[in-house]
């Protein structure tokens, strides 16, 4: 299957815009998610097999340790295809409070020869509200053959003084839907979205956040979602100290490390395009990240590793800095869609869970 994706599938793709070949990505995936039959059949060929340890981390069971990252299934259009394609997670979003467009267009650019992306796309969404009824006409937790998380981001519309507002109202929309919930306050396409990984920010935010997660699990019980933070790969030492120290004060359930980066390494010194950069040069910025965590917390917070993984060594070597998952978007653009498959059982080896 790689080499007809490589050889035939892939130049195709290659050939359209980046944004119109994801979009016809989304149509077919979207297809495979509601064709039961043919979903179910690729289901069984390329996931684990029964005989594979489930993968548990913050609470919940994931069949293996491969998901998909945000950024992909915006507005769960698509989510019930990756199952298929063997799959152990899959994260919607990043969803705001408000519809947006996003962006201006251009603002997604591929770099083949290096195996990179760089975005701006700005959180373009369908928003929460809309987003919930959609998901309301899905498997729901408990119903679904592995976890979904949903992303939330700031709105654009939203100042920071607002955006513990527009983070609430996305929460008391979504969570009900998912497995888990990420925030994220990392990405580098909204103005202002970074600062809110500043100590004071941060903690009012997740404060809050976790409030009301709380009051969710007094008034219905099993209601209770993780809450997991995604942050960026540029923040010094310091900043990453202020971050955790704010998680374990708060209890927070996991970190997801990292997003893209506004940094621009080794051949990107002189490419004028904004936004974030992920693919492989990413890799060692969010391997060291993983590294600095786990030791910092004594691998007691579990970890969601993402950022450069284009092969199996690069998924060991964030398994090894101390991830529990890891998350694909980039590496699978230019691997191929069953490049989670073939990871997630090498994996399953490495990590003694088969």
């Amino acid at each position: 299957m790689s080499l007809v994706y490589n050889t035939v599938v892939k130049p195709m793709l290659f050939r359209l815009d980046p944004e119109k070949a994801h979009h016809g990505a989304v149509d077919a995936l979207t297809l495979l998610s509601y064709t039961p039959g043919v979903k179910q059949l690729m289901r069984a060929i390329n996931q684990l097999s029964g005989a594979a340890k489930p993968v548990e981390a913050f609470g919940l069971k994931f069949p293996n340790r491969v998901g998909l990252a945000a950024g992909f299934d915006k507005n769960a259009d698509c989510w019930m295809a990756f199952e298929a394609l063997g799959f152990g997670h899959v994260e919607i979003g990043t969803a705001t409070y408000l519809a947006q467009p996003g962006n201006p267009k251009p603002r997604m650019f591929r770099y083949p020869q290096h195996d990179a992306i760089i975005n701006r796309m700005g959180f373009n969404n369908d928003g929460a509200k809309t987003i919930a009824a959609r998901l309301a006409n899905q498997p729901g937790p408990e119903k679904r053959y592995m976890p979904l998380g949903v992303n939330i981001g700031k709105s654009k519309a939203a100042s920071l003084d607002e955006a513990v507002e527009d983070y609430r109202g996305s929460f008391s929309l979504l969570a009900e839907h998912a497995d888990y919930v990420a925030l994220n306050v990392s990405s580098p396409n909204t103005p202002d979205l970074r600062k809110l990984q500043e100590e004071a920010r941060l903690r009012e935010l997740l404060g809050e956040l976790k409030r009301l997660n709380d009051e969710r699990e007094k008034s219905k019980p099993g209601s209770y979602r993780p809450i997991l933070l995604k942050i960026a790969p540029d923040l010094s030492k310091e900043q990453l100290d202020d971050v955790l120290q704010t998680l374990s004060e708060l209890k927070l359930d996991g970190i997801i490390a990292t997003n893209t980066t506004i940094s621009r390494p080794g051949p990107f010194a002189e490419v004028s395009q904004t936004g974030g950069l992920s693919g492989k040069p990413v890799r060692e910025m969010s391997t060291e990240i993983i590294r600095y965590i786990s030791k910092a917390t004594e691998g007691k917070l579990p970890i969601i590793g993402v950022g450069g993984i284009d092969d199996l060594d690069s998924a060991k070597e964030k398994i090894d800095a101390g991830a529990t998952l890891l998350q694909i978007y980039t590496g699978m653009i230019y691997q191929g869609p069953f490049f989670a498959r073939n990871l997630a059982r090498g994996l399953a080896k490495y990590c003694g869970d088969l």
